[in-house]
């Protein structure tokens, strides 16, 4: 890139998808802002480009003043903020909807020429999850101030600092029955720089705007991606689902515990909002722009997941070497 560089904010840039699409942008010459609510916690996004290219800065979207700060001067914005369980202030309708809607506006005050929206697959505004409702209503929001903004909805996302096919694979390892609740519910799984190369494609005015649906090459039930974990990290689970009728008593069981302990338990373990969430099939709609349609290629999660798996097998690396020791013996 030739001349003065150009400059991106990313909220949420530090966090799963955030960092990929940093160390892209950063890559391809731009000054990268990385947006987030505790920057000494981010420090290491620094190395993701030459010294004082990519650098954290203090942003809470909750406040006008510090998101106003976060954009000033940038040619474009990337919203990544996310949260999977409500805690306290932090509920999904104030960072899904009220944040990406104050995101959107102040940008759209600053003159930013492009805006990029990470959403979710499951975003629907007359769905009866939080979570989805709260998605749709952020996306339309930004909408509202920026038409012809790139709106990103992908599948469950997979990758190295993934929060699902790490979550499991992390309980295999201290039970012998992993509990699904949804077993047949159907997923697309889609690799973190896939949607990163996406969001970029946004932020530079490589891709058209509007709305791009984001999974994998196939389509796999819930106990079909749980097998495939199984045999990544080398180990035999039993696999039993939990009928919704059940899945919902536990989560309202978990989900008052955190009330009224006021907060000091906070329910990590299911929600009622996510019982909701996995009674419906998460994959891409028939006839919605894609991947396909940015040229992107979607990676394999059978080329990727043994690339970061492997630490939860019982030996981790050392696991081929056993097994080679073994034969030798033998």
């Amino acid at each position: 890139m030739s001349g003065t560089p150009k400059i991106a904010t990313i909220f949420g840039g530090s966090g799963f998808v955030g960092r990929y699409i940093a160390r892209r942008l950063a890559k391809q010459g731009w000054r990268v802002r990385v947006a987030v609510r505790r920057p000494n916690e981010a420090l290491f996004v620094r190395t993701y480009g030459v010294v004082g290219q990519v650098e954290p800065i203090l942003a809470n979207i909750r406040d006008d003043g510090s998101v106003r700060a976060a954009v000033a001067g940038a040619d474009a914005v990337v919203n990544c903020v996310g949260i999977l369980q409500e805690t306290g202030r932090q509920s999904f309708h104030a960072v899904h909807a009220e944040g990406a809607a104050r995101i959107a506006r102040l940008a759209a005050d600053a003159g930013v020429a492009q805006f990029v929206q990470l959403s979710a697959l499951s975003a629907d505004k007359n769905s009866d999850s939080s979570y989805a409702r709260s998605k749709a209503e952020g996306d339309e929001a930004v909408l509202a101030f920026f038409p012809d903004a790139m709106i990103l909805r992908p599948s469950v996302i997979f990758g190295a600092e993934d929060a699902f096919f790490n979550r499991f694979a992390f309980m295999a390892r201290f039970t012998l029955v992993l509990p699904l609740v949804g077993a047949e519910t159907m997923f697309q799984p889609v690799y973190v720089d896939d949607v990163a190369a996406a969001a970029v494609m946004g932020a530079t005015g490589e891709a058209a705007p509007g709305i791009y649906e984001l999974g994998g090459p196939v389509a796999r039930s819930f106990r079909h991606l749980m097998q495939d974990m199984l045999r990544v990290v080398e180990r035999r689970r039993m696999l039993i689902n939990i009928p919704f009728a059940l899945a919902r008593i536990n989560a309202w069981f978990l989900d008052i515990g955190s009330k009224i302990t006021g907060g000091l338990f906070v329910n990590r373990i299911l929600t009622r909002d996510q019982v909701r969430l996995l009674a419906q099939d998460n994959v891409v709609s028939d006839g919605a722009k894609g991947l396909a349609d940015l040229g992107i290629e979607p990676m394999p999660m059978e080329a990727v997941l043994e690339s970061y798996l492997y630490s939860h097998r019982a030996s981790g690396q050392y696991n081929a070497i056993k097994d080679s020791a073994a034969n030798l013996r033998a």
